[in-house]
């Protein structure tokens, strides 16, 4: 059997990409790259003649679901490269996440379908080869970096290929961190300029904006393991008044599992929700995992959250605290709503 091209590569297909480790803060001192960490799937895209590929950061192939990716790619005039960067798809000014999990569709026609009508966007930031086919893991960013200006100015900036900006001033980068968490920027990571690439390896840091909202409690989960709350299901009142399930919280404290337990079955009264409910079973959940019981919109608590999507946290949340001072009828998806103006970082990105 035909060995591929791609895994002949001085940086071969299967390559992991390197991976950033969550901190607090942004670095103060020592020499730090600060770039956008943009709310995309990652992606490695790999090029050996007429061989392409593009690998997500679990390793397997994102190749069939952006074939207009791969077409951009197959497009310049480089005939042999390794890029790490992320997949976007623009909706307006900003970017959609929900656009690119629609791409994950085993239809093939579906997928043709979505690739014309909302092309994804391949956003560069570093580079894993050089023009000569030499491995550039072992050199320092600032190489690579140079290299990636070279590599975008050379394939003539197509509409749908973007150099990710960067900065090496703190202030400039804390300003981006302000935008984070609203379907654009997922937070600002921070790469040494004298480090190598590292695959696997949690070499970089990230820093997330991490927001708070008021939350009513509309429903729970029981444990898989006892008869005791699992987790919180959490809602928020939209402009008609219905209380949409927007996510969940697991952070309970064994402390007060049990109290709580028996405050929210003291509770318990259909429906809980009055508008956007939990949804059933899935593939992903057992029928225990999925069902829930609804309780009166009695509780409010105090959640810290990363990332909103369609008017829900795309991830579990923090507990913070209970607020009995709150109303529950206070508590507006007006918490989540992005700014009114699109971001300028990603304004400036899409003008080039």
């Amino acid at each position: 059997m035909r060995r591929s091209a791609l895994s002949r590569l001085a940086v071969p297909l299967g390559t992991e990409p390197m991976e950033a480790k969550l901190v607090d803060d942004l670095p103060c001192e020592g020499g730090w790259q600060f770039e956008p960490k943009w709310d995309g799937f990652r992606c490695l895209a790999f090029r050996a003649g007429s061989e392409v590929a593009l690998q997500a950061k679990s390793g397997k192939s994102l190749a069939r679901y952006f074939p207009e990716v791969v077409g951009l790619l197959q497009s310049l005039p480089q005939k042999r490269f390794v890029l790490d960067g992320e997949l976007v798809i623009q909706e307006d000014a900003t970017f959609s996440f929900d656009a690119l999990q629609m791409r994950l569709h085993p239809t093939e026609s579906r997928v043709r379908k979505l690739s014309q009508a909302t092309p994804a966007t391949f956003i560069l930031f570093d580079m894993l080869l050089s023009p000569e086919g030499k491995s550039l893991l072992q050199k320092p960013l600032t190489l690579r970096y140079a290299l990636l200006e070279q590599f975008f100015a050379a394939a003539g900036g197509p509409e749908r290929l973007k150099l990710s900006p960067y900065t090496c001033d703190r202030r400039e980068a804390a300003k981006w961190l302000d935008q984070a968490g609203h379907d654009v920027l997922d937070g600002v990571v921070a790469k040494q300029l004298d480090g190598s690439y590292e695959p696997g390896v949690r070499a970089m840091l990230k820093v997330k904006l991490r927001r708070t909202a008021d939350c009513v409690v509309g429903g729970f989960r029981y444990s898989a393991r006892r008869k005791e709350v699992g987790s919180l299901l959490l809602g928020l009142y939209d402009a008609a008044g219905k209380l949409d399930h927007v996510g969940f919280t697991s952070t309970i404290s064994n402390d007060e599992r049990y109290a709580l337990t028996k405050k929210l079955e003291a509770l318990e009264a259909p429906p809980g929700f009055t508008g956007r409910a939990p949804g059933g079973p899935s593939r992903w959940s057992t029928e225990r995992s999925a069902a829930w019981v609804p309780v009166r919109p009695k509780l409010v608590v105090e959640v810290r959250y990363e990332q909103v999507t369609s008017d829900r946290f795309r991830h579990g949340t923090k507990l913070l605290r209970f607020r009995p001072d709150k109303a529950p009828r206070q508590c507006t998806l007006d918490q989540l709503k992005a700014p009114a103006r699109p971001p300028q970082l990603v304004a400036k990105l899409l003008r080039t």
